[in-house]
């Protein structure tokens, strides 16, 4: 039901928005990761951003994209923050890897309704989501203290949903207009996060981010939350913009990183071509 309203109403929006400009994504290289599973394979592309400078280690910005961005074109999730990294002054000077996975029409980052992300079955986009990130953090000069978690709308969901199920990975995590299940409040305790959400918003209520926050807060975290007051489902420009949370999040550093990304999901085999 979520995912029908968020999808209708959001390509309205998105294709609005998106109309206004056009930028060259070019230097974004593509690949993408085949989850080979018992129904067959199944491709999930991703998009990748690599820094100027590759001599030394650069952090990592995770972005999960919304509904209206579903799809295999490999390019409509790049709208909004990873093409900001090409043409927005505040962030376009900024020396790091952003990795923009794609989601499937028919699939979502998280699991919605009753169901707890804690004990749901991962979804497989969020599964192939996982491979491409050890696939890129074993490549790649990555700077591991510095990786960063952001998504909105259902990137906000799939946000809440990744940084629940490994917390030990992330600097920061910076989830917009999405909601989680509060019940993982504890796993969330230490893990800096700054949440945005317009007080507006009429497809996802802003209550599923204060139940969050509230329970994290509960647990006692202090994850910071910014309520934008008049605004409805868009408020990733906010937050993405040069007041927003950015300056913030490259700010973090994980005191403890894993030391091995490497394993991966029981029941499923994945490869990555580029």
């Amino acid at each position: 039901m979520y995912l029908k309203l968020l999808s209708s109403a959001l390509l309205t929006i998105l294709t609005m928005s998106s109309s206004t400009h056009a930028t060259d994504t070019s230097r974004y290289e593509h690949g993408e990761t085949v989850l080979s599973t018992s129904n067959g394979n199944r491709s999930y592309p991703y998009s990748l951003l690599k820094p100027a400078n590759r001599n030394t280690t650069a952090p990592l910005v995770i972005f999960l994209h919304g509904a209206g961005e579903r799809g295999n074109d490999n390019q409509r999730q790049l709208t909004y923050l990873p093409e900001r990294f090409l043409d927005a002054p505040h962030l376009n000077t900024r020396d790091c890897f952003v990795l923009a996975p794609q989601c499937p029409r028919d699939d979502a980052w998280a699991p919605f309704g009753n169901r707890s992300p804690e004990s749901a079955e991962q979804t497989m986009a969020m599964k192939a989501a996982i491979h491409t990130i050890r696939k890129i953090l074993s490549e790649e000069n990555i700077d591991t203290s510095r990786i960063y978690l952001t998504g909105l709308s259902m990137g906000g969901y799939g946000s809440w949903d990744l940084a629940a199920r490994h917390p030990d990975w992330f600097a920061a995590v910076v989830p917009i207009c999405g909601g989680g299940d509060p019940q993982t409040a504890p796993k969330l305790v230490e893990l800096p996060i700054w949440a945005f959400h317009g007080d507006k918003d009429q497809i996802v209520p802003e209550s599923a981010s204060s139940v969050m926050v509230s329970a994290i807060r509960k647990e006692g975290g202090r994850p910071a939350y910014t309520v934008l007051p008049g605004v409805g489902h868009g408020s990733w420009p906010y937050a993405y913009g040069p007041r927003g949370a950015m300056d913030w999040m490259f700010s973090q550093r994980n005191p403890d990183p894993p030391s091995d990304f490497k394993n991966t999901a029981v029941g499923t085999e994945a490869k990555t071509e580029p």
